[in-house]
């Protein structure tokens, strides 16, 4: 019998924990490969996605102090991830943006990762695919929402009440 089938059966709580872990963890290694932290490599993506960002911006993405984001984009800077250029509607403000010709090269480090999910998503069919995307779509939304719960002043009072 394998350990998988002799374990109880995990909540939804306990699946989530363990996600997450696996996650951050994966993002770890890349970035450790890269020569990146987890949360710069994590910022790059949102720079790449949402950008070109404010460092204000940035900020209020990751949850991290303005301090942080400016030691994060030194980080990116410094390896040429990414480029600050003034910001043509207010030039008092910069832009943080990536280099496009400068762009690390995610392929190593995601090519194994994405060969297994396309294997493990090619057993499913329309149906189970689509009840899959409605949970991870669902479970993004209430991470950011939680995120922003839990960085906002005041929020994300851990103390338990009996």
């Amino acid at each position: 019998m394998s350990d998988a089938e002799s374990a109880p059966a995990a909540t939804g709580a306990d699946l989530g924990r363990r996600l997450s872990t696996a996650v951050v963890l994966f993002h770890e290694a890349v970035g450790q490969r890269l020569g990146l932290r987890a949360v710069d490599h994590r910022a790059f993506g949102l720079i790449e996605r949402e950008g070109p960002l404010t460092a204000g911006a940035l900020a209020e993405l990751t949850a991290l102090t303005p301090g942080a984001v400016t030691g994060l984009v030194d980080r990116l800077s410094r390896l040429g991830y990414v480029r600050r250029t003034p910001d043509p509607a207010d030039r008092r403000r910069v832009l943080i943006s990536v280099d496009a010709d400068a762009r690390p090269d995610f392929g190593d480090a995601f090519a194994g990762l994405a060969k297994a999910m396309g294997e493990l998503t090619a057993g499913y069919d329309a149906a189970e695919t689509a009840v899959i995307e409605d949970y991870l779509t669902n479970t993004i939304a209430i991470l950011e929402a939680e995120t922003r719960r839990l960085t906002a002043p005041g929020g994300g009072d851990t103390t338990a009440s009996d």
